[in-house]
């Protein structure tokens, strides 16, 4: 049996993983502390910008949507055995953003922050993708 040496890439993965379990925490957390002073279930759904608990939901649900492209990228890096500066930049770049995008979507920040994290995001995820492939 051959391991893989760990790469940039797969620690950008280890990184996201954790992050996207410690929002689930934290959502849980909130999602308690929310019940346990007379809160109602209903409102989990509620969409409500104001509300961290609404906030949270939707970073996870960001988090859980964006989590599937980036473990393809990863796997095509791994598989095709490319790596290098460029490679270790461009993640860096995109987990970086990646939990800036969270942290301007938990605290509420201007919603035009998010959408430059975004796509700062994905010109990386394209970039990674094409230096997968070629």
């Amino acid at each position: 049996m051959s391991t893989t040496e760990m790469t940039f890439s797969l620690w950008g993965l280890v990184i996201f993983i954790a992050w996207t379990i410690s929002i689930v925490a934290l959502l849980l957390i909130v999602r308690i502390r929310h019940l346990s002073a007379g809160g109602s279930p209903k409102d989990f759904g509620i969409q409500n910008d104001e509300s961290l608990l609404w906030r949270l939901y939707r970073v996870q649900a960001n988090l859980v949507e964006n989590l599937p492209l980036y473990i393809g990228v990863v796997f095509l890096l791994t598989v095709r055995g490319v790596s290098g500066t460029a490679v270790d930049w461009l993640v860096v770049v995109y987990i970086g953003f990646r939990l800036v995008h969270s942290l301007i979507h938990i605290a509420g920040i201007n919603p035009i922050f998010r959408l430059f994290s975004l796509v700062i995001q994905l010109v990386c995820l394209v970039a990674l993708t094409v230096l997968a492939i070629f």
